[in-house]
C-alpha cells in the first residue's frame, strides 16, 4: 500500500490538513516537527480511517475531534463531521470492508514490557483484525509475540510437508531471521531461542559476552526497545505483506548510531509493496534516511510538520532533501541543546569521512595535543583542503548553523601551498599549518628524543634520529619530497618500535601516532608552541 493524498478536518490536532504529492515510488516517509505539532495525531488519523472503514468503529467523541470545533455539531452527528481520507496510489486494493483489514501496522511511541514468562498458551487473535483504539497508550507485544512464534511452530510439526526437516532446520526456521536481523544490531548479541520448556517457562534468550542463557527481562532499554520492534515486524509481516507500516518515535530508549541502523534494518524488513511511515526526533534516523534516499533515488520523503498553523487550512508536500532542509531538520532535533553543548570553538581540519580506515586522524591527534589546555574546543574532520577551505562545504555549514554561537576556525595543511596561497587563504578565514602536514609535527625530532628518555633509553637517541633519517631519504628516492614525513611514518615507526623494543604501543602507523606520540607534544616543548600558534595565534 501506497499512501498518495490526505485530507483531515476537525480532528484532533487538525482543523483542515492537506498532505498530497507523495510519490508512488516512495517506500519511507519521514515526519519531522517538534513535540506538541501534530505528527502522532496524523497517526491517529490514519488509525480512525483504518478502524471507521474497515471496522465500521469510530472510538468516542471526546478523544477524536479537534476541540476548538466542537460548536460547529451536535452529539448525534460528530462521526460525519470528521473528515479523514486517505487516497492510495491502487485504489482498488481498499474496494471493500475485509479488503481494508490489513492494510495498516501501528506500533506507537509508547512500548514497554520489560519482563515475561510465558507458562501457558493462549490462542492469539490474527494481527490484521487487532484494533488499537489509541496509539498514545503502551504498546507490550513481546510475550503476545513469543506466543505466536511457538505456536506456528508447534503447529507446523503436524504439517506434512515438514516431516523430512532436521530439528536443527525447523528451529532455524522460527529464530533464524530475527537472529539475524538482531546481530546487525548488536554484534555482541545473539537470540539462542525460546527456552528449554516453552510451555512452563518461556521466554527468549540470548548469548551476550560469555552469559550463554541470558534472559529477556535482562537485555537493557535499548536492546528490548529494538527486539521487540524487530520481532513484531518478522511475525507479524505476513500477515501484513501489503501495509502502510506506522512506527512513531522507533528510536525510543536508543544511542544515536543504533538508531541509524535500526531504521535501515526496519526499511529493509518492511515487505515489497508497503510503506513505513515514522515520526522522530533521531538525528541518526533523519541522516539514515538521506542516505537510503541517496542510495535509492525516489523512495524517500520528509515530511516538515514545524512552524504549521494548524488551527487554519494547511497543505504539505514533500519537502526537498537538501542541506538546507536536513540542517533545520537537525536544529529541530537538538532544540535548546545546541548552546548547551556547543564549544567555544570548532576547528575543522583536513580528514575525508568517506576515506580510509580512520578518517578522523588528524582531528583525533589534535584533541589529543590540546584536549587539556583546550578544552572547550572541538576538532571535526571536514574534507580535503579544498574542501575544508569552501564556505559551501555542507558539513561546515551545517554544524556553523547548529551552533551558531561556536567561534569557526578551519585549518589545512601547508602541502605544496605557495606563499601567495596561504596568503590567499587566510584571507578567506582559513589558515595553513607551518609543516607540510601533522605527521611533521609527531615525528620532529624533539618529540622522538622525549620518545626515548620516555621508554628509559635516552641513549639511543642518535640511532633513532639515524633511522629517521634513513626513511626520509629512501621516501625522497621513491620520489617523495623531503619534507613528506607521511610516506615515510610507517618506516619510522617500524624502526622506532625495534630499537626502543617497545610492544603494545599500536598495531598502525595511525595508532602508534596517536596513542603514544602524540601526548609527549605537551605544552613545554617547541613543537607544541609551533603547533598551538599555527591553529589558535
Amino acid at each position: 500500500m501506497k499512501i498518495s493524498k490526505i485530507h483531515i478536518q476537525h480532528f484532533k490536532r487538525f482543523t483542515d490538513l492537506t498532505i498530497e504529492g507523495i510519490p508512488a515510488t516512495t517506500k519511507l516517509v519521514v515526519l519531522v516537527g517538534p513535540n506538541g505539532c501534530g505528527k502522532t495525531s496524523l497517526f491517529e488519523a490514519f488509525n480512525y480511517w483504518y478502524m471507521s472503514k474497515g471496522f465500521s468503529t469510530y472510538s468516542d467523541k471526546e478523544f477524536n475531534v479537534k476541540e476548538e470545533d466542537e460548536h460547529q455539531f451536535n452529539n448525534f452527528n460528530w462521526t460525519s463531521f470528521i473528515i479523514a481520507n486517505i487516497v492510495f496510489h491502487d485504489s482498488t486494493e481498499t474496494g471493500s470492508q475485509d479488503a481494508i483489514k490489513g492494510k495498516f501496522y501501528f506500533r506507537s511511541a509508547y512500548r514497554n514490557e520489560p519482563d515475561f514468562t510465558i507458562n501457558a498458551f493462549k490462542h492469539q487473535q490474527d494481527p490484521k483484525l487487532i484494533m488499537k483504539y489509541n496509539l498514545m497508550s503502551t504498546d507490550a507485544t513481546v510475550s503476545d509475540n513469543y506466543q505466536r512464534l511457538v505456536s506456528t511452530a508447534i503447529s507446523g510439526l503436524f504439517k506434512g510437508e515438514k516431516d523430512k526437516k532436521l530439528v536443527e532446520e525447523l528451529r532455524e526456521e522460527i529464530i533464524g531471521k530475527i537472529r539475524d536481523s538482531l546481530k546487525r544490531l548488536f554484534s555482541d548479541l545473539t537470540l539462542n531461542g525460546v527456552g528449554d520448556d516453552p510451555l512452563s517457562n518461556g521466554s527468549f534468550f540470548f548469548e551476550k559476552g560469555t552469559v550463554k542463557d541470558f534472559h529477556y527481562k535482562n537485555l537493557s532499554a535499548g536492546e528490548k526497545s529494538a527486539f521487540d520492534l524487530i520481532l513484531d515486524l518478522i511475525v507479524k509481516s505476513n500477515s501484513f505483506p501489503n501495509a502502510v507500516y506506522c512506527i512513531d518515535e522507533p528510536e525510543a530508549h536508543m544511542h544515536t548510531h543504533l538508531q541509524t541502523l535500526l531504521l535501515n534494518e526496519i526499511y529493509n524488513l518492511i515487505p515489497k509493496e508497503s510503506q513505513l511511515w515514522v515520526a522522530t526526533h533521531s538525528l541518526g534516523m533523519l541522516r539514515r534516511a538521506q542516505q537510503l534516499e541517496a542510495e535509492h533515488p525516489g523512495t524517500v520523503v520528509f515530511l516538515d510538520f514545524d512552524g504549521r498553523d494548524f488551527d487554519s487550512s494547511v497543505v504539505i508536500t514533500p519537502a526537498q532533501i537538501d542541506g538546507t532542509i536536513l540542517r533545520r531538520f537537525m536544529q529541530l532535533a537538538l532544540d535548546d541543546y545546541a548552546d548547551f553543548i556547543a564549544p567555544q570553538q570548532i576547528i575543522f581540519c583536513e580528514g575525508n569521512p568517506k576515506g580510509h580506515a580512520n578518517p578522523s586522524f588528524d582531528a583525533q591527534v589534535y584533541t589529543k595535543i590540546f584536549g587539556s589546555d583546550h578544552p572547550n574546543t572541538a576538532f571535526v574532520s571536514a574534507g580535503s583542503c579544498s574542501e575544508v577551505s569552501n564556505k559551501e562545504n555542507e558539513s561546515v555549514k551545517m554544524i556553523t548553523q547548529l551552533l551558531s554561537n561556536s567561534q569557526v576556525i578551519r585549518v589545512v595543511d601547508r602541502d605544496d601551498l605557495s606563499a601567495t596561497e596561504v596568503a590567499s587563504l587566510l584571507t578567506k578565514g582559513v589558515k595553513t599549518l607551518s609543516r607540510r602536514h601533522i605527521e611533521c609535527y609527531l615525528l620532529d625530532d624533539e618529540i622522538i628524543k622525549k620518545l626515548c628518555a620516555l621508554v628509559g633509553h635516552p641513549e639511543l637517541e642518535s640511532n633513532c634520529l639515524a633511522a629517521k633519517a634513513f626513511q626520509i631519504t629512501n621516501s625522497v628516492n621513491r620520489g617523495n619530497p623531503a619534507e613528506d614525513m607521511k610516506s615515510a611514518s610507517g618506516s619510522i615507526m617500524v624502526d622506532l618500535k625495534r630499537l626502543l623494543g617497545m610492544t603494545r604501543c599500536g598495531n598502525t602507523t595511525e595508532s602508534f601516532l596517536r596513542d603514544t606520540i602524540s601526548p609527549l607534544i605537551t605544552p613545554e616543548t617547541n613543537v607544541y608552541k609551533e603547533l598551538e600558534h599555527s591553529i589558535f595565534g
